[in-house]
């Protein structure tokens, strides 16, 4: 099969840039894919990061501390950029205007305003597929509750829960990070950086909250800098949004997102639940293998059921059914659907879930503003 090549430019080569080049390494394990991303410019203002680039992939023609020399480059056709949240306007923007496709990370945009700007520049280039990084609806599980929503089994739905939990923050004596401070990571702290995830698929499918009354706790108040001093953290460590959604199809109901950096006992834990009066559906990747489902007759028991999922992806690969999906393969799972949607449209499609489109980032930046304006007023906000 001739696979059409997609030159892609990687700018911010930390942990997320490297799992990038990890799928990018892996694209065999994927079956019967009519195109293939090559990696084919680097960038980053740490020269130290190049090496483990350069010594795993022998297509890099252009490596640079400047990014305006990656995207000058005609061996560039797309950009992945997982850069700090104050640098995603200037790079974001910079980066469409030079007529590349853009997959970026969360949020898009280190508040409203910038995103904003960066929401007209791609209204200015629709000929661009412009899409924002969120791969957990990738995992098996996430799927079945994705087909659950489009056959709509609930009856009247009695509430959602999402939510994205970790502890990586728990550690009182851990030092401080850019995602602590407010002029790189924006006022959002956890929200930010997390919420994306947990609204990518009630905003999929327009659960946008009509109101949003946020719980937002700062738990940690000072860490240790580099000198060894100790200095303010400046954001959210832990959210709690409770929403009430208004829906034509599916009537109003109540909707519980929680982003949360200190959650004691979950190392990384992404889910949701849907809870309906004739069918309930839930999955985390706590339990990756388990899908729970609970089918309600009149007068009959509330029992839920557990199914062992095994390896199901939306695009085939060489593992077996019996084998376990984990987070690197929502990762490349992730990034086919964004070369599906380059290479032939979202209607065309191998399978029909898209990753996070610029507009569903607008609508969370909505909703994450309310949630300051809740938290600062001690008030439900509308939205």
């Amino acid at each position: 099969m001739v696979k059409r090549k997609i030159r892609f430019g990687v700018i911010g080569l930390g942990l997320m840039g490297r799992e990038f080049g990890s799928a990018v390494a892996r694209w065999m394990h994927l079956l019967d894919l009519d195109f293939v991303p090559v990696i084919t410019a680097i960038c980053d203002t740490n020269e130290r990061l190049f090496d483990w680039f350069t010594d795993n992939f022998n297509t890099i023609t252009v490596k640079s501390t400047n990014y305006h020399d990656l995207l000058s480059s005609s061996d560039v056709d797309a950009v992945y950029c997982a850069v700090p949240h104050n640098l995603h306007q200037q790079l974001y923007i910079d980066s469409i205007q030079a007529g590349k496709h853009l997959l970026g990370e969360k949020p898009f945009g280190i508040d409203l305003n910038a995103n904003s700007a960066i929401m007209n520049a791609v209204n200015s280039h629709p000929d661009l597929l412009v899409r924002c990084s969120s791969e957990f609806p990738f995992y098996p599980g996430a799927h079945r509750v994705i087909e659950a929503i489009r056959q709509n089994p609930f009856g009247k739905i009695i509430e959602v829960e999402a939510g994205f939990l970790h502890s990586s923050d728990i550690n009182p004596d851990k030092a401080i990070n850019w995602k602590r401070m407010i002029a790189i990571n924006g006022e959002y702290g956890c929200m930010g950086d997390l919420g994306l995830h947990v609204l990518h698929i009630p905003l999929r499918f327009g659960w946008m909250p009509a109101n949003v009354r946020a719980l937002l706790n700062n738990i940690v108040t000072e860490r240790f800098d580099n000198t060894g001093a100790k200095v303010p953290c400046e954001t959210w460590d832990n959210a709690t949004l409770a929403c009430e959604v208004k829906h034509e199809d599916y009537g109003a109901f109540p909707m519980t997102l929680k982003t949360y950096r200190i959650a004691p006992g979950e190392t990384n834990t992404w889910y949701i639940k849907i809870f309906g009066t004739n069918f309930s559906i839930q999955y985390s990747t706590r339990y990756p293998k388990s899908l729970y489902t609970m089918e309600y007759h009149a007068g009959g028991k509330q029992v839920w059921s557990e199914e062992s999922l095994g390896y199901s992806s939306a695009y085939p690969t060489i593992s077996g059914g019996i084998f376990e999906f984990g987070l690197s393969d929502s990762i490349l799972q992730m990034w086919a659907a964004f070369c599906d949607e380059l290479v032939h449209g979202r209607e065309d499609m191998q399978q029909a879930f898209y990753c996070a489109t610029p507009y569903e980032t607008a609508e969370h930046h909505r909703i994450l503003m309310a949630a300051l304006h809740s938290q600062r007023d001690q008030a439900v906000i509308r939205i």
